[in-house]
């Protein structure tokens, strides 16, 4: 019972899928999907798809036949202050992403890109490009979030007060953010002799 319970209360485990498609450019995605590795997890997968595919599937085999032609009869009787919450629940929970994702695209002489994908599939994600003659520095840093200590992974743009937090909502641990922040200097500023040394001392003691 105590080990349901801690594994209902845990976090989502975090998973970090890096892209590097040429040297110029490298992808950082940063996402709370489960992994279909083993046969249950991509059963349920799977059933996840199933159960958002074949209600309206079945509508539409249905339409036309009588018993459907009464299902609509009591359907259209039913109140509109039952019958509306409950279709835009059925709606939500249709197009509801069960995960979070955020990313960080990083490409040599233009810039990076941080992205945060939406709840809603149908929504598009946001996002913010930085051009690489703005971004000042990338460096770790703590701080309070609630009772506890999180490290967050920091963009200092020219002209701003304010850094840019890279995968705000997710907060990574810090493995994760110590492999993006060595992985985007190294693309962001590596010239012809090797990776730029500008910081890199003071974001390890940031760190």
């Amino acid at each position: 019972m105590v080990a349901a319970l801690q594994r209902l209360s845990a976090p989502p485990v975090q998973t970090l899928h890096t892209l590097q498609p040429t040297p110029a450019t490298v992808s950082y995605t940063v996402s709370t999907r489960p992994e279909a590795t083993t046969l249950t997890a991509k059963l349920r997968f799977y059933a996840g798809i199933a159960l958002r595919i074949l209600p309206a599937v079945a509508l539409a085999w249905t339409l036309g036949d009588a018993r459907a032609e009464e299902i609509l009869v009591l359907v259209s009787r039913l109140p509109w202050r039952y019958l509306a919450p409950a279709s835009l629940c059925a709606v939500y929970l249709a197009l509801r992403r069960g995960y979070a994702e955020e990313s960080l695209l990083v490409l040599r002489g233009l810039g990076l890109q941080t992205s945060t994908a939406s709840s809603i599939y149908l929504r598009t994600p946001t996002t913010r490009f930085i051009p690489t003659t703005s971004v000042q520095d990338i460096f770790i840093h703590e701080a309070f979030k609630g009772f506890e200590i999180r490290f967050y992974l920091a963009v200092v743009v020219k002209g701003e007060e304010d850094v840019v937090v890279v995968f705000p909502r997710l907060l990574p641990r810090r493995g994760i953010l110590e492999e993006v922040w060595r992985g985007s200097r190294r693309c962001l500023w590596e010239d012809a002799g090797g990776a730029k040394k500008k910081g890199e001392e003071k974001g390890r003691e940031s760190a």
